[in-house]
């Protein structure tokens, strides 16, 4: 069984979602990753018992000091694939050239890099948002695309746009997990 670990920052809503669907089925998730201590979604990961490593960047001097904290904890997991869902760190060639792993991003890159993605995308010239994911490289959000979902905007308000995007951004991370470990098999 291939395996993956992941990285998260927040509520670990898309992390969650790989534990129900995917984990001991298509992966075993080996291990999490925070770089918040104070992060919800640790409890998610406790709650199946898979490890949290918690790393606070605030206790690092830069990003290539941190980064490298955090390959030397992803790799003792001998990881196939590590899962960025919902990290909230611009990461350095220290990781990208290190750990192959992908990322979930709330917009139809190229637009709208960076934070605020769904805000930004929801009021763009568009007619449609979505999700990307891609390949982590240390150009912020600018990897090769794996996946992209898309929905509608027209006539949805802020709210019902935001629910739409957080649902299928879990569809396109499952997908984007299953494409690239399927390849390398």
């Amino acid at each position: 069984m291939k395996k993956i670990v992941i990285l998260f920052s927040g509520t670990g809503t898309n992390m969650r979602y790989i534990l129900e669907n995917m984990h001991q089925k298509d992966l075993e998730v080996v291990a999490t990753v925070t770089n918040n201590p104070n992060a919800k979604g640790i409890e998610i990961a406790k709650s199946y018992s898979i490890p949290v490593e918690i790393i606070n960047n605030k206790d690092y001097p830069d990003r290539e000091s941190f980064d490298k904290k955090l390959v030397s904890t992803v790799k003792k997991y001998s990881p196939d694939l590590t899962v960025l869902a919902g990290f909230m760190r611009i990461l350095t060639p220290v990781f990208t050239k290190n750990i192959k792993s992908i990322n979930l991003h709330p917009s139809l890159l190229p637009r709208h890099r960076g934070l605020n993605a769904i805000e930004k995308s929801y009021e763009d010239e568009y007619s449609e948002g979505g999700v990307t994911v891609h390949w982590v490289t240390s150009e912020l959000d600018a990897g090769e695309i794996i996946v992209q979902r898309s929905i509608p905007k027209i006539g949805l308000s802020y709210e019902e746009y935001y629910k739409k995007i957080r649902t299928i951004e879990k569809e396109a991370l499952s997908e984007a997990i299953l494409t690239v470990l399927e390849k390398n098999n």
